[in-house]
């Protein structure tokens, strides 16, 4: 059953979504801080014209999520925000190629994350979401391009799977635990469709072309941090490598 107003909320129900607003507003500031932060990496106007509108992206999604969360509880989402950057910062891109690997990880982390969210049943959220996925979708693919046309040149070989793991971890990081009962409950209540493991084996297949591409491979998620739910497959065989962006036979 789909909900409109506080009012017609329960008590876990409203702190769960309070939950997932709070969360959310943090990785779309959290985003456009790093984003900016990279600015100084980027090395040609094109790229850089598509880096800063990228960043008022983010900065009109951080919008949209604090005027949600204001009318949704009557307060501001944003000291949370602020507290929660405080005591978790986000990670920075140290190179263009860092740059680059993180606009294709972190970013369809997010992506697929969001997705799980289209059909909310709180119906503010879901709207708010439906906008966000929809303006997210013109920029899924250009990330990966980069990655791909640059570690093509052999130039990124000594740094690009140290990297290519820092993020996979940051993308990883959007999807939460899975099999918990937090996850059990919002998808009860329709607040999300999935649990996070389904979703974390979506995007790992999502970037496989990618990863063959690059010549790069998907570490035990132990190793980088990651709770794995059972049966997740990091297996590379027989993933087509042409539908990686940017890939050219060579």
């Amino acid at each position: 059953m789909p909900f409109s107003r506080r009012e017609e909320l329960d008590e876990r129900y409203y702190q769960t979504l309070v939950q997932m607003m709070q969360s959310q507003a943090y990785r779309e500031l959290a985003a456009a801080q790093m984003f900016g932060f990279g600015l100084q990496f980027v090395p040609e106007l094109r790229w850089l014209k598509f880096m800063t509108w990228h960043i008022r992206e983010e900065m009109e999604h951080y919008e949209d999520v604090v005027k949600m969360y204001q009318e949704v509880t009557g307060e501001s989402v944003e000291p949370e925000v602020r507290a929660r950057l405080g005591k978790r910062p986000i990670e920075f891109a140290e190179s263009w190629y860092e740059l680059a690997m993180a606009q294709f990880l972190y970013d369809r982390g997010g992506f697929w994350q969001l997705k799980e969210y289209e059909g909310c049943s709180f119906l503010p959220y879901r709207k708010t979401i439906e906008k966000i996925i929809k303006e997210e979708k013109g920029h899924q693919a250009l990330g990966e391009r980069i990655v791909v046309e640059l570690t093509a040149t052999g130039a990124f070989d000594a740094i690009k799977q140290p990297i290519f793991e820092k993020w996979l971890r940051q993308g990883l990081l959007s999807f939460g635990r899975p099999d918990t009962d937090g996850a059990r409950y919002a998808i009860s209540v329709g607040l999300r469709k999935r649990d996070p493991g389904p979703v974390m084996q979506d995007f790992l297949d999502d970037i496989k072309p990618a990863v063959v591409a690059c010549g790069l491979e998907l570490p035990p998620l132990d190793q980088i941090g990651i709770v794995a739910p059972a049966g997740l497959s990091l297996s590379l065989d027989n993933v087509d490598v042409t539908r990686a962006e940017g890939y050219v036979a060579r």
